[in-house]
């Protein structure tokens, strides 16, 4: 799993869909997900610290975790299925750890009010993200192809030994 942050929402310039878009630490890998209006809103209001007169829907759940002494540990985007996320809220409470189903778009309004987490997936990455930074891709395509070409197997068995 990679964790990533919430770079800010945009707009689909044909649709003119909202989409989050979440990036990596690096800055290398950015996940775009197609939200609703309405969730678009809710990231919004989280990213800028706007506090409703009375709570939103995230807010009554940021609510109820806190009254019931549940912590959100993290979110994580684990599938991909015909173009539909999934992902999962893990909520702990003493030692007990439950994980709920919640659409990437509500799990990531909730983080954002709870600073947890947001994980994705290798996989989910690997088949929907876009290239950030293209030069520091191939950069380090560039460099392991080089590690691989001047790798030899006694390098390997002085690093690691032999099993005999």
């Amino acid at each position: 799993m990679i964790e990533m942050k919430v770079a800010g929402i945009a707009l689909d310039a044909i649709t003119r869909s909202p989409i989050v878009l979440l990036k990596d630490a690096s800055d290398r890998r950015a996940l775009p997900i197609y939200i609703g209006q309405e969730q678009a809103r809710a990231i919004m209001g989280a990213l800028e610290n706007q506090k409703p007169p009375r709570p939103l829907t995230h807010d009554l759940i940021v609510n109820i975790l806190e009254l019931w002494n549940m912590t959100l540990e993290k979110v994580i985007i684990h599938s991909l299925q015909k173009d539909t996320f999934y992902a999962a809220l893990i909520v702990q409470q003493g030692d007990v750890k439950k994980e709920i189903d919640a659409r990437p778009s509500d799990a990531i309004a909730v983080a954002l009010r709870t600073n947890a987490p947001i994980w994705v997936m290798e996989e989910v990455i690997a088949n929907a993200s876009i290239p950030v930074d293209r030069d520091a891709d191939e950069a380090e395509q560039q460099a392991f192809r080089e590690f691989i070409s001047n790798l030899r197997p006694e390098d390997l068995i002085k690093r690691f030994g032999t099993d005999s």
